[in-house]
């Protein structure tokens, strides 16, 4: 993996560990020589782990739309800053650009960026792997969740297989190295009738 979009809270969360970890992420990925892709904010989680990676060495790209200019959110130190013309677009670059994802804890907003990338891997449209740094049990709920989806069939559990997870990011990278697409989890293999 040379480049991994990293999910993200645009706010630090309420526990000290989501900034620790975070910075934990960032430094990790500039000495793996990983380059970061993020939404290009400098506030929350999203501003700590690309200045931890800046402060690093490492090199950070930040995808930020043109509606959040006004709001001053954009990081202006970053390695490189692309804007784009919304939220879609956004996404779309991130994925273009990036080889691996890490959701982080966050919100609707990460989550909306997570399930996207999930459902993109369920169609077959990636094979890149897709990691959740479960930070004091934080993804709990959401993998129990993912478990219940298949439980019910709504997927299959090739599909859930895409969605790895760990506590440390250390333990991620390697997971997310190790990571081999499991084919049966095209989503149109199972749905054409042709």
């Amino acid at each position: 993996m040379k480049s991994i979009a990293v999910f993200c809270g645009s706010s630090e969360g309420n526990l000290p560990i989501y900034s620790e970890q975070a910075a934990q992420v960032g430094t990790y990925l500039a000495k793996q020589g990983i380059r970061l892709v993020y939404g290009g904010g400098k506030n929350g989680l999203m501003g700590v782990v690309a200045n931890a990676a800046l402060q690093a060495g490492g090199e950070v790209l930040g995808v930020i739309p043109h509606f959040m200019a006004p709001k001053e959110v954009a990081h202006k130190g970053l390695s490189q800053l692309l804007w784009v013309d919304s939220m879609h677009e956004r996404k779309q670059k991130m994925f273009e650009i990036s080889d691996g994802f890490i959701a982080m804890p966050g919100g609707f907003g990460t989550l909306d960026e997570l399930f996207e990338i999930v459902t993109w891997a369920q169609l077959g449209l990636h094979r890149y792997p897709i990691g959740l740094l479960n930070v004091q049990g934080y993804f709990n709920p959401l993998l129990q969740f993912a478990d219940q989806i298949v439980a019910h069939g709504f997927t299959s559990a090739a599909t859930r297989s895409c969605v790895l997870h760990a506590e440390e990011i250390d333990a991620l990278i390697q997971i997310m190295k190790a990571y081999q697409y499991p084919e049966g989890s095209q989503w149109l293999k199972h749905t054409d009738q042709t």
